[in-house]
């Protein structure tokens, strides 16, 4: 899996400092811009972030390359549905000797690597075939979830903190909470402020909304407090 922060608002706290800002001042932004320094912005965004006030996140961007993922990671992603995407098409794009991504659970046994390894060579095999009997984009049908694909992904500040909430939680499937831990690692690089108390609930909040479902982690975050 590779990520990368390709592009974003310049200056995104002050940006976001400004949109809120102007909800209470006669002024026009770009006077509210040159008036506002690091520690008003900081204070700013920490206040609207524990007021639960996020409209203002929503005009910061944030855009992503990702790539060699899962077709399974990106099925679960464009579930977000506050973001918008591009992928690479199996329809224009052959697949021909495909990579694929093996998850850790067959890696650690050898009867089942075995047996991935396998299918996914006769998946190939009748990938090639098809494309000589029907056109690729029939053709592929035939292909696994575990084909690995490449996106560009772009959010709001606002949705990335909704997309962390869920897929930084340790119930998130293990492939897409290694791509939001890396997507937060990168946003926090640059908007340290804005992303500072993101991440699962149990953590943020210190509340679960798993119910029976829970991985119990909230519970060792209380026993560490005590």
């Amino acid at each position: 899996m590779r990520v990368d922060l390709i592009q974003y608002t310049p200056d995104p706290e002050k940006v976001v400092a400004a949109a809120a800002r102007l909800c209470y001042s006669a002024d026009p932004v770009p006077e509210l811009l040159e008036r506002l320094d690091d520690e008003k912005v900081a204070n700013f965004v920490r206040k609207l972030r524990d007021m639960g006030h996020l409209s203002p996140f929503e005009h910061v961007s944030f855009q992503f390359s990702i790539d060699g993922v899962s077709r399974a990671l990106s099925h679960q992603l464009v579930r977000h549905r506050i973001a918008s995407y591009s992928q690479r098409s199996q329809r224009y794009v052959k697949e021909n000797g495909f990579d694929y991504v093996i998850p850790p659970s067959v890696q650690r046994k050898p009867e089942a690597m075995e047996r991935f390894e396998k299918a996914m060579a006769y998946l190939q095999e009748e990938y090639q075939a098809l494309q000589s009997m029907v056109p690729a984009e029939d053709a592929r049908f035939v292909l696994p979830n575990a084909c690995t694909t490449s996106l560009m992904a772009t959010f709001n500040a606002r949705s990335l903190l909704n997309f962390f909430e869920h897929r930084t939680c340790l119930r998130a499937q293990w492939e897409i909470r290694g791509l939001a831990e890396r997507m937060l690692d990168l946003v926090r690089e640059v908007a340290p402020n804005l992303f500072s108390e993101a991440g699962p609930t149990c953590v943020t909040l210190g509340v679960c909304h798993q119910g029976a479902y829970s991985c119990g982690r909230l519970q060792t975050l209380k026993g560490k407090k005590t």
